[in-house]
């Protein structure tokens, strides 16, 4: 179960440059994919063979210069009741300010870590500036620059020493982890509640600390399966529920300790901004998805054609990612409710897909054939061979050619489309790579 670190503090503090800098090492997770711009406030940081997951608060509030100081303090508190450790950063070329001291009130009010980031110490001139956040009562302030990553080896260290280590989780065995998420008042309890019955068929609590997922374990209509449910305990009076933020941190965990994440969708309202963050933090998590449509009940035109359009709706927004099921259903009435466990069982099953090299080749080497990768610059290119990679997340799939720096990645699409044409991995992202052979 991965830690959350947060970064707090005023605007133009550098927050954005540190976040950049702590998890631009693994470009791979973060990488510039078409999606929402704020898709850069959540990344994953690797340091010293330990991986943690960082979130910037700064990306969610909309203007930044004229920002109300309520929006970064209510900030700051769902980021206290979320996080495992916060950083404090503090410009050291500016000084101390009022919004500081109110920010530092409130960590040190929280139960939290925090460990106090003076930016901006880009000379030597500039590290006398840091004696006067002494006064915040949070300790020592590393002197860093994010923007050279000056300081931010020692900073990083010191992270990890503050950071919770953690123990494997008891829930190792197979059973799948369906996670339920969505914004808030898609009816994502009513639809935990519409699982549960009330006949609480529940095997197993097993919870971490407060802040860990919690899973339950059901075994209902001849399903095992665990639930992931973010156990964070909620001060709902101090945080007004339609903060963005607030929603997109608390699917952090859930998304990040399941397998199959069930998207929640509002049907009267539609697919909005808030879901589309959300659905961006399952895909760089690569996990499986199945997509609910809730309060259909509520939903006047029901016919073939409305249910049509609403579908395509949701797959262009998606897109690439569009193989993944949509299931109309209602919470309130349990209309479909079981069929969302079948679909989601079934999408863990999509994800554990096994398909034997001498069926692969048979099948995909024709359709390669047919339809070669252009060449590039008179070069042709040829792939020889595919294979499936054992005991990966997600299905992977390996396409060994002569010439693979040459491959674009919409031909990479095209082999994946067809792999999904040819095996059942609906709901499931799978990888495709093209090696040298």
């Amino acid at each position: 179960m991965g830690n959350l670190v947060a970064i707090v503090g005023r605007p133009n503090v550098g927050k954005s440059t540190l976040f950049n800098r702590l998890t631009n090492s693994r470009q791979a997770i973060v990488s510039d994919e078409a999606g929402t711009t704020r898709d850069r406030q959540y990344g994953k940081c690797e340091w010293c063979g330990r991986e943690f997951s960082v979130v910037d608060t700064g990306g969610w509030v909309v203007n930044s210069d004229d920002i109300f100081e309520e929006e970064i303090r209510k900030q700051v508190i769902v980021a206290t009741e979320e996080a495992d450790l916060v950083l404090f950063l503090v410009d050291i070329k500016n000084g101390l300010t009022d919004l500081d001291e109110d920010v530092a009130q409130i960590l040190r009010q929280s139960k939290l870590p925090v460990v106090l980031v003076a930016n901006k110490a880009d000379d030597g001139k500039d590290l006398y500036g840091q004696y006067e956040f002494y006064k915040l009562g949070l300790g020592d302030p590393f002197c860093v620059s994010a923007a050279t990553g000056s300081g931010t080896g020692d900073l990083l260290d010191h992270v990890l020493t503050k950071l919770p280590v953690q123990t494997a989780s008891d829930v190792l065995d197979d059973t799948p982890r369906f996670a339920v998420v969505g914004r808030p008042n898609a009816g994502k309890s009513s639809i935990i509640n519409a699982f549960i019955g009330e006949d609480r068929n529940i095997v197993t609590d097993i919870a971490g600390t407060t802040r860990d997922s919690i899973y339950t374990k059901y075994d209902k209509f001849g399903f095992d399966f665990y639930l992931v449910d973010t156990a964070g305990i909620r001060r709902k009076n101090k945080v007004t529920e339609d903060l963005e933020f607030y929603s997109v941190m608390r699917s952090i965990r859930a998304i990040e300790n399941s397998d199959v994440c069930i998207l929640m969708i509002d049907a009267t309202r539609g697919i909005e901004a808030q879901d589309m963050n959300i659905f961006q933090l399952i895909q760089k998590n690569n996990k499986s998805l199945v997509v609910v449509v809730n309060k259909w009940d509520l939903v006047e035109d029901k016919s073939q054609i409305a249910i049509k359009t609403f579908e395509t709706a949701i797959r262009e927004r998606m897109a690439p990612f569009t193989d993944f099921p949509i299931i109309f259903a209602s919470a309130v009435t349990k209309q479909r409710i079981f069929k969302v466990l079948e679909t989601a069982k079934q999408v863990y099953l999509n994800r554990k897909i096994k398909i034997g090299t001498s069926k692969l080749n048979e099948v995909m080497l024709p359709i390669i054939e047919a339809t070669p990768p252009p060449s590039i610059k008179g070069k042709y290119i040829k792939i020889k061979y595919v294979s499936q990679v054992p005991d990966t997340q997600i299905p992977t799939f390996v396409f060994y050619a002569n010439l693979p720096q040459y491959v674009k990645e919409s031909y990479r699409r095209f082999l994946e489309n067809k792999l999904r044409d040819n095996w059942t991995l609906t709901g499931t992202p799978i990888n495709v790579f093209v090696r040298q052979k």
